[in-house]
């Protein structure tokens, strides 16, 4: 069993930046994409970010897409969300997530990930 915990959620002013890290322990694992969804109240879980196993390879919803940064270190087992010029649509818990497994795509879907933290609250106040 692998657990995920996520830290460095908090208030911040639209237009700050907040860094969000996910540290993994227990059994180890090797080659999985890691993620990180939201959740903000009354909306279903969205996709933000995924990396790849390399920490070369990215992908960004949309909404997120140069204002966001995913990155991952491997030895330390962790991956972090640089959040930029945030805005008050970006409040929600966020939640990272590991895959047990490679994959060739990029996983944009929860049901994709085995492994999940309990959430951090990110609120951006206007």
């Amino acid at each position: 069993q692998v657990q995920l915990v996520e830290s460095g959620g908090g208030l911040v002013q639209a237009g700050g930046s907040l860094r969000l890290s996910c540290a993994a322990s227990g059994r180890t694992f090797s080659g999985g994409d890691m993620g990180w969804f939201r959740q903000a109240p009354g909306k279903e879980r969205e996709f933000v970010a995924t990396i790849k196993w390399s920490g070369d390879s990215t992908y960004y919803a949309d909404s997120v897409k140069g204002r966001f940064t995913i990155s991952r270190d491997n030895v330390k087992n962790t991956v972090d969300l640089q959040m930029n010029s945030l805005k008050p649509e970006d409040t929600a818990v966020y939640s990272c997530a590991a895959r047990r497994n490679m994959g060739s795509l990029f996983y944009t879907h929860a049901r994709h990930y085995d492994y999940w933290g309990q959430g951090t609250q990110v609120t951006v106040s206007s």
